[in-house]
């Protein structure tokens, strides 16, 4: 797994949505931005968790959890958008960052599974 990367990427990600959850909070949007602020933030913390696995296993089991939490949260996004909570700019560009950490988590999965097998 390019670790560090997909460390990186997904701390800023939920650094994204904490500030996205903030803004949702001052405009009394709690139902979605609960949600989101959850999922958004859990992609990361597993990613960190993987890291301090107890054995294969747990660390596939830790990354296939954070693509989860990865689709959910690009799941709310996109509700988001569509009930105009967040403009298109904002929505394209958290929903990239989404889709290119699932790439990451999926590609890590592979290879994890992969070299278990052997």
């Amino acid at each position: 797994m390019s670790g560090s990367k997909l460390r990186d990427l997904s701390m800023d990600f939920s650094v994204q949505i904490v500030k996205l959850v903030k803004i949702l909070k001052e405009e009394h949007e709690t139902v979605i931005s609960n949600q989101i602020g959850r999922s958004g933030t859990s992609i990361g913390a597993n990613v960190y968790e993987a890291n301090y696995a107890q054995g294969k296993k747990d660390f596939i089991s830790k990354l296939e959890i954070a693509l989860k939490e990865a689709s959910e949260t690009g799941y709310w996004l996109e509700l988001l958008y569509k009930t105009d909570y967040i403009k298109e700019t904002v929505y394209k560009e958290l929903s990239e960052k989404c889709k290119e950490i699932r790439i990451m988590l999926i590609a890590s999965c592979k290879t994890a599974k992969r070299v278990d097998n052997k």
